[in-house]
Parts: structure tokens; C-alpha cells; sequence
């Protein structure tokens, strides 16, 4: 399911981080009163009147600025409101309408979307101070709406501005019986190479140049194997100055797609091996609990002998420690080799993601781990597991039960873990382990 995406953006200083804080409701953003802290977008989510909302906090505007940060802040900003569906433009009253204000408003009405101004720091209880009234020279059709990021006043009527510049925002996938996958990957990692193989046409521009596919494409597709929806996600810009710093826009664009898909294909480029941009990428379908499978693409174009594969896969397991589960696939988008095979992985990792073991086949399982390995003691306190259960699917979440969450250490959290592998599979998934005294509520 897409949610709506909304940017705050503005120059310096002017609180939009302690708004991005105060609206997903956790301390994510770093605050400091000196210009520039947030150089990076800060991707989160909220809810309100039902309506869930991703949230996208990014780095000040400053349009004239020739600093080299400044600039990267610049176009990080821009990125965002390329991304975003509605943007809280953010001014400071303590300051009144500056310049900057001006050409950043000329920016954002030149970008088509909606736009709400959200004036800060109107922190008094009664009448609005004088220079709120400035902003109303900015021109925009909403209205300029007084906040305080601070003590959180002011949010609410800002949100129900949001959702009613979004009121016809499908929240609704068309096939909903389909298997939603994300292609993921740094830039130039052959994303929309690997769905046009899959289409057998050129459906998605693909070029040499890092980041042609600006936004995020779906594909669907219906074949032999079932209904699929491919969600090719964007890379950079194109732009012989765009520095390194601005990979991070696939980070971004990461998030949302994984936030939508089934099954995540992780993308490496065999020409240049497993990368940090690489593990960052696939951290985050680890931490969302999606079930992935990793494609080394481009493998016609490396030499090899009869241990290059193993030594690939060798290093891959070493980077992406984190995820021993997901299968490996080598694949060539340029000459087909081996594209056809990704349906049948994909299948198979959402069936694992997907499967939901009997309480009773899974305290066999228990016991029996427990009898090869006694749970862990600590100063004459042994841990005791009274039985598990599974709660929920994709991913594969089990509650276990014990006498002292202290005592269930995160070695044997791990053990039981592998039990569960060993006995049911659960290839191409993670697996949550939920630990709960005896006595806890299994629902909050």
C-alpha cells in the first residue's frame, strides 16, 4: 500500500526537524540551533484520521548560497520535493518574510505540487504576532497555518490542510492478489535492465549514465508463474556534478518502495562487487521484514574460474551478515542468463514469509532444542521457556514465553532461531523472535 508522501522544506534554522520530530512522534532528527544540522533527508512515518503518511524531513534551503554543503543541502531539498506529493513549506515568524523565503516560495510553486505554508514559532497563547500576516504575500491558495514544532500546537489543523491537499490519493493497490517486488539497488546496478529482461521489451529508459529513472515505475506483469507487480525504484539525478553524497537519494527511494513490496530483489553489480551503499540498501528490507532474495547482475561480464562464484558468494555473506537467509542469484539483464529462474525464487521466498506453523509442531520443536541445548543461567537463575507461538506473517513473527526476559540471551535468541530454520525452511525470510514474561498481553 503507497502512502502519501509529504516533504517539509525551507531555509535554516526555521525548526523543521523539531516538526518532523513532534509529527512521527520519536526524536529521530538531530536539533541544534545552528543552521544546517539536517544534510540529509530523514525519511518517517504518522497517521492521522486514519490516514498513515510518510514523512520526509530534509536539510535548510539556502538558494544563493556557494558553499559545497550548502549546495548538497540545496539539492537534497529539491530531491525531496520531487519525491513529495504535498509540502509544508516552513517559515520562522521570529524572523518575518526574508528573501530566502521568497525564492525558495518561487521554487516550490514551480514545482506543480501542493504546497501549505506552516509559519513556526508562533508559540504565544492569543493573537497572532504581526509578522504572520507578512506570509500571506507569499500567494499561495492555502492559507498560511500557525504553528508552534516546539509545544506541537498547531499541527493538527496543519495535517488536516496535508490531507485535504491529497483527498483523492489512492491508498489502494490495483491487484491486490499480485506479489508486489521491489527492485532495489545503488544507481547503474541494472534495475530497470532486469524488468525490461523479465518484460522481453524496453518498457523502462535504461541507460549507462547512474540514476535515469528518476521516479518509482510499476510494472505488472501476468505469466505461467502468477501476477507480479515490479516497483523499479529511481537513482540519481543526471548530472555531470552531482556529487557521491547524493547516492543517498536511492536510500530514499528505497524506503518507499520497500514499504510497498512482498519481496525485495536486492541488485549487486558484479562489475564493481558488494558496496557500503549495497549493504545499507539491503539493511533496510532486512529491517522491514521483507522477504529478499540477492541478484549479482552482470555476470556475463567478469572473468571467471572455478572458484569465482564461491569466493562472490563468500564475500556477500560476509557483508550482509545480517541476512543469511536470502538467497543468492547470478544473473546477466543483457543476455538473459538466468532472469526466468528470479520467478520461481520469488514465489518461494513469499511462501516461506507467508507460512504459519501449528503451536503445537512448534513447541515440538522447542523441546526438542532445548533438550540438545539447556537454556542459559546466570548467578543461579536459569532461563525457563514455557512454550511459543506464532502471531503474525510476513515476516514470520513467534512469541516465546519465559520466567525473566534477562535471562533469554540474544545467543540463544539466535539458536532457537536456526531450530526454526532447520526444521521449516524459512529461506528468503527473516524471522522475529518476540520475548514476553509469562503473563505478558501478546497483542500490544
Amino acid at each position: 500500500m503507497s502512502k502519501p508522501v509529504i516533504a517539509i522544506v525551507g531555509r535554516p534554522n526555521v525548526g523543521k526537524s523539531t516538526l518532523f520530530n513532534k509529527l512521527i512522534g520519536e526524536r529521530r532528527s538531530i536539533v541544534e540551533d545552528i543552521p544546517g544540522v539536517t544534510r540529509d533527508r530523514i525519511y518517517g512515518e504518522t497517521e492521522w484520521c486514519g490516514r498513515k503518511l510518510s514523512v520526509i524531513d530534509t536539510g535548510g534551503i539556502e538558494p544563493k548560497a556557494d558553499d559545497i554543503i550548502l549546495k548538497q543541502m540545496r539539492f537534497q531539498a529539491q530531491v525531496a520535493v520531487d519525491t513529495a506529493d504535498v509540502i509544508i513549506f516552513m517559515c520562522d515568524v521570529r524572523t518575518g518574510l526574508t528573501a530566502d523565503d521568497r525564492d525558495i516560495a518561487i521554487m516550490l510553486q514551480k514545482s506543480g505540487k501542493p504546497i501549505i505554508p506552516c509559519i513556526n514559532k508562533c508559540d504565544s497563547v492569543g493573537a497572532l504576532p504581526l509578522e504572520f500576516y507578512e506570509f500571506y504575500e507569499l500567494g499561495f491558495a492555502c492559507e498560511p497555518i500557525a504553528v508552534s514544532s516546539v509545544h506541537g500546537s498547531g499541527t493538527g489543523d496543519l495535517l488536516d490542510a496535508v490531507l485535504e491537499a491529497i483527498p483523492d490519493f489512492d491508498e489502494t493497490d490495483e491487484d491486490d492478489d499480485a506479489i508486489h517486488v521491489a527492485v532495489i539497488g545503488k544507481p547503474n546496478a541494472g534495475k530497470s535492465s532486469i524488468i525490461n529482461r523479465i518484460l522481453g521489451e524496453e518498457r523502462l529508459i535504461v541507460s549507462d549514465i547512474a540514476g535515469t529513472t528518476r521516479d518509482a515505475v510499476d510494472t505488472h506483469i501476468e505469466n505461467e508463474h502468477g501476477k507480479f507487480v515490479f516497483i523499479d525504484t529511481a537513482g540519481i539525478r543526471r548530472s555531470a556534478k552531482v556529487n557521491e553524497k547524493i547516492e543517498k537519494y536511492s536510500v530514499l527511494r528505497a524506503h518507499m518502495a520497500v514499504e510497498r513490496a512482498d519481496v525485495c530483489l536486492i541488485m549487486i553489480d558484479a562489475a564493481t562487487g558488494i558496496t557500503e551503499q549495497d549493504e545499507k540498501i539491503a539493511g533496510i528490507a532486512h529491517e522491514a521484514g521483507k522477504a529478499s532474495i540477492v541478484v549479482v547482475n552482470k555476470w556475463d561480464s567478469i572473468e571467471k574460474d572455478n572458484s569465482t562464484t564461491n569466493s562472490f558468494t563468500q564475500k556477500i555473506r560476509t557483508a550482509l551478515a545480517y541476512m543469511p537467509y536470502a538467497p543468492i542469484v547470478y544473473v546477466s539483464a543483457k543476455t538473459g542468463q538466468r532472469v526466468q529462474t528470479l520467478f520461481d525464487h520469488i514465489q518461494y521466498v513469499h511462501n516461506q514469509a507467508n507460512t504459519r506453523i501449528s503451536t503445537g509442531m512448534l513447541n515440538d520443536v522447542l523441546s526438542d532444542a532445548m533438550m540438545r541445548a539447556q537454556p542459559p543461567s546466570d548467578k543461579g537463575r536459569r532461563l525457563k521457556i514455557y512454550y511459543m507461538t506464532q502471531v503474525s506473517v510476513a515476516p514470520p513473527t513467534f512469541v516465546l514465553f519465559c520466567n525473566n526476559v534477562e535471562l533469554f540471551h540474544f545467543s540463544y535468541q539466535r539458536y532457537i532461531e536456526n531450530c526454526l530454520r532447520d526444521t521449516f525452511g524459512f529461506k528468503g525470510t527473516p524471522i522475529r523472535l518476540v520475548i514476553r514474561m509469562k503473563g505478558d498481553d501478546t497483542n500490544d
